[in-house]
């Protein structure tokens, strides 16, 4: 393995994780409306739920959906009707800043398994699999995943606190009720473009 592969493969875990999609919407959403440890709860369900994502594809998942695509279609839909309860469910909140919210945060099993109904998350592990790994040699999947550790939780960790920065300096209900009505409006999107992948 190349020490010159390192800075590539960390490159484009960085691009992956940090680019805006529908976990990192959520993590944003709820940096708005829970404590920070809340949010980190579930940055760390989506990162390990990725992580395991992405050793199941370097392992042949990808292969297994290609051979029996009724299987692609039945979590393509499962991940658009879960993308859309989420978007529902922001949709509702009503801005207010409470002291103690009353709702239940996204948690870590919330994350790992957006995760797996995430189309980003399949692209951007079969992506990455392909372009920087090699099918002899699983030591390369491992040191990947390895570096994707980190970069994914700091990446989607940045959301959350993004999203705390928000509740802190913001406080008339009617911005957070706007960015709350944004945030829904971008996850049903993310749902809708499932359909037309």
């Amino acid at each position: 393995m190349s020490v010159s592969l390192l800075l590539p493969m960390s490159a484009f875990a960085l691009a992956a994780s940090i680019s805006p999609g529908p976990v990192n919407l959520v993590c944003l959403s709820s940096g708005t409306h829970y404590p920070i440890a809340k949010g980190l709860i579930f940055v760390t369900g989506a990162t390990l739920g990725f992580l395991v994502l992405f050793l199941a594809i370097g392992a042949g998942l990808y292969s297994l959906l290609n051979v029996v695509p009724l299987l692609e279609e039945i979590l393509r839909w499962a991940g658009l009707l879960f993308l859309l309860y989420l978007s529902y469910q922001l949709f509702q909140h009503d801005g207010a800043v409470r002291g103690q919210s009353t709702d239940k945060p996204p948690g870590f099993m919330t994350g790992a398994m957006m995760q797996w109904l995430n189309p980003k998350a399949w692209l951007a592990s079969a992506a990455g699999i392909g372009a920087y790994t090699s099918s002899n040699d699983p030591y390369q999947l491992w040191l990947f995943a390895a570096l994707y550790l980190p970069i994914c939780w700091l990446s989607l960790a940045s959301w959350v606190y993004a999203g705390a920065f928000l509740r802190r300096y913001i406080h008339r209900p009617l911005i957070l009720l706007t960015i709350n009505r944004t945030l829904a409006a971008g996850l049903a999107a993310s749902a809708i473009f499932l359909l037309f992948e």
